[in-house]
C-alpha cells in the first residue's frame, strides 16, 4: 500500500513544494489548506491519487476530520507536516495587540499541537511528524513577539512528543527554516518591505534559501533516513544562526 503524507499549508509556497515532492517520491498527498477549492485544485494538478482538504488548523473538529478523510481515503497515514502558518506583525512591542498575539501563537502553536495530536492517534510504528520552527525561535528578532514564542514553543513541543512517542514507533522532528525565496517574500523584497542584500550579507553561504532545499530537509527527516532522530530541530537556514558576528 502507497505511504501517505499528510502537508498542511499546502496550497502554496513550501507547503505546495513539500506536496511536490512528496508526491514525486511515490507518497499519496493530502494538501490541505484553509484555502479548501485551491488544495483541490493542486491536488488534482498532482493525478489521481492525491487529496485535497479544506482544515482550519487552529479548529480540533476539523482537523480531526481531515485526518479521519485521509486515512478513510488512503487506508493509512506515515507522515505529518505542520507547515501551516501566518506572518507577524513589525509593530514595536508597545503597538502589538492580545488579539494579534493570541492569532499567530494559535495558528502556529496551537495548530501544530492538534495535527500532531490527531495524526498520532491514527499512526502506526514507523510513523514520522515534522514541524515547522524558525530562526525566530532560536533568536531574538526584535518585534517578532508571537512568532518567536510560537516558534519557541514548537521547538520545546517537538522535543516533548518526540520522547513521549518514540517507544510506540513514532518519530517528531522540526526544522528552523531561516529566510526562504518565496513568492511572498519576494511580493516583500519588490515592495521594499524586506532587505534581501542585508539578508544575504548576514547569511554565511551568500543567499536565501529555496522552498526545494527547506521541502528536501523536512523529507530526510520524515524518511527512514532519519531513523535514529527524534525530538530534535534542524536549522536550514545557510548557517544564519550560527554567525555569531557581523559580516
Amino acid at each position: 500500500m502507497t505511504e501517505t503524507a499528510f502537508i498542511t499549508g499546502a496550497a502554496d509556497g513550501i507547503g505546495w513544494q513539500l506536496a511536490q515532492l512528496f508526491a514525486a517520491r511515490g507518497y499519496s498527498v493530502a494538501l490541505a489548506d484553509l484555502d479548501g477549492e485551491k488544495a483541490a485544485q493542486r491536488a488534482a494538478s498532482l493525478g489521481p491519487t492525491h487529496l485535497g482538504l479544506a482544515c482550519n488548523v487552529t479548529d480540533e473538529e476539523a482537523v480531526t476530520a481531515a485526518i479521519a478523510e485521509t486515512v478513510a481515503r488512503f487506508g493509512r497515514l506515515d507522515v505529518a507536516v505542520n507547515n501551516a502558518g501566518i506572518g507577524d506583525t513589525s509593530a514595536p512591542t508597545l503597538e502589538q495587540t492580545a488579539a494579534h498575539f493570541r492569532r499567530v501563537t494559535d495558528v502556529h502553536l496551537t495548530g501544530t499541537f492538534l495535527v500532531s495530536q490527531a495524526a498520532a492517534r491514527v499512526m502506526g510504528p514507523g510513523g514520522a511528524i515534522v514541524n515547522f520552527a524558525s530562526i525566530a525561535g532560536l533568536v531574538g528578532l526584535p518585534r517578532r513577539n508571537a512568532y518567536g514564542a510560537a516558534k519557541a514553543g514548537i521547538i520545546a513541543m517537538t522535543k516533548s512528543m518526540g520522547a513521549e512517542w518514540a517507544p510506540q514507533g513514532i518519530r517528531v522532528n522540526a526544522v528552523a527554516p531561516g529566510y526562504v525565496r518565496t513568492a511572498l517574500v519576494e511580493k516583500l523584497i519588490a515592495e521594499g518591505l524586506l532587505d534581501a542584500d542585508a539578508i544575504t550579507r548576514r547569511t554565511p553561504i551568500g543567499r536565501m534559501l529555496t522552498p526545494l532545499e527547506v521541502a528536501e530537509a523536512v523529507y530526510f527527516l520524515a524518511s527512514p533516513a532519519a531513523s535514529g532522530i527524534t525530538g530534535t530541530t534542524l536549522s536550514v537556514d545557510g548557517g544564519w544562526t550560527a554567525m555569531g558576528a557581523a559580516i
